[in-house]
């Protein structure tokens, strides 16, 4: 995982002749940031997820070896503490909310967090070197999927064995970023950073059975499915786009543009899917698109925020939770109230 992000002279360039800066519909009602919520000194988030129903909010603090547990209602942390070294870059929390699994970059390991006691329970070896970055749970809960950006693979975990008993094999140079699964669990896009892709992973068979090629100097962060699984729409960091796929074809269509030097690491779907979020950590807003248009609507400003590096909507979709790695907290976008 990159703990700096960096945009090269070349990308800009490229970018200021073929991309032209979007025009924003006036007419949007603009979400507002309501809150901010600080982490531990030191913390650099960069992982977040919620428990199924809502209630807590789970953060990953890549600094400081810690899993942040925010109660949602009333805001108050509690923190977790992880074996030191771990460096935690992502937290998913199973489909039954009985588990919460924390990808640690450094040692490649797997965190497991008993959710009703907010206790590590075990971890998981994978192989020494893998760099785990993003986890993800398929919906039936039964797998656990983890991107390892350091060894191109996607190392697959039996949840109700609670090992490794699959390693999936990328392209040399992917370095997988992120993963994630289609709502009915047949398929999973894994966005590779480093040689500008998506692998497909058709799940029952457990192996890539397809690659689709995105822009030169693209370098997708995320990739997100819209609830309906019909569409899945990628944050290309370095050209300031959101690549949007037809899954049923694993084909590429118009992409939606953002503005320049905005830097897009991550994209999060309404729950009614009509709404995209992306996080846009060059210029510390969250852009918001309409995703029956793919126009970008509004963009909203994060106050005092630096570096917003992952947003993710609460199960219920009455607010966005944004994690900003460059500062130290997580910011809460509500829709404005009449």
């Amino acid at each position: 995982m990159k703990t700096t992000l960096r945009r090269s002279a070349l990308s800009l360039a490229a970018l200021a002749i073929f991309i032209a800066t979007p025009t924003i519909n006036p007419a949007f009602a603009v979400p507002v940031e309501t809150d901010t919520i600080s982490m531990p000194v030191g913390s650099r988030p960069t992982g977040l997820a919620f428990s199924p129903n809502g209630l807590k909010a789970y953060v990953a603090n890549y600094r400081i070896d810690r899993v942040s547990v925010i109660s949602v209602e009333d805001g108050t942390v509690k923190n977790i503490s992880l074996p030191t070294g771990s460096a935690p870059a992502s937290v998913a929390v199973s489909p039954n909310g009985k588990q919460a699994y924390v990808g640690n970059y450094d040692n490649s390991t797997v965190s497991v967090i008993k959710t009703s006691s907010g206790t590590v329970q075990k971890r998981i070896k994978l192989p020494a070197g893998s760099g785990p970055n993003s986890v993800a749970f398929s919906p039936n809960g039964k797998l656990a999927y983890i991107a390892n950006y350091d060894n191109n693979t996607v190392s697959v975990i039996t949840v109700a064995q609670g090992k490794v008993t699959k390693k999936i094999r990328l392209p040399a140079g992917a370095e997988p970023y992120h993963v994630a699964f289609s709502p009915n669990g047949k398929k999973a896009y894994v966005a590779n950073y480093g040689n500008d892709t998506v692998s497909v992973i058709t799940v029952s068979k457990g192996k890539v059975s397809s690659t689709i090629q995105l822009p030169t100097d693209a370098e997708p962060y995320n990739v997100a499915f819209t609830p309906n699984g019909e569409k899945a729409y990628v944050a290309n960091y370095a050209n300031d786009t959101v690549s949007v796929i037809t899954v049923a074809t694993n084909t590429l269509g118009t992409p939606i543009s953002l503005p320049a030097d905005s830097g897009p690491t991550s994209v999060a779907f309404t729950p009614d899917g009509t709404q995209a979020y992306v996080s846009t950590t060059s210029n510390n807003k969250v852009a918001v698109i309409t995703v029956s248009t793919g126009e970008l609507a509004a963009q909203i400003s994060l106050t005092g925020v630096t570096r917003p590096a992952l947003v993710v909507f609460r199960p219920n979709g009455d607010r966005a939770y944004v994690a900003n790695y460059g500062s130290g907290t997580v910011s809460v976008i509500r829709e404005p109230v009449d």
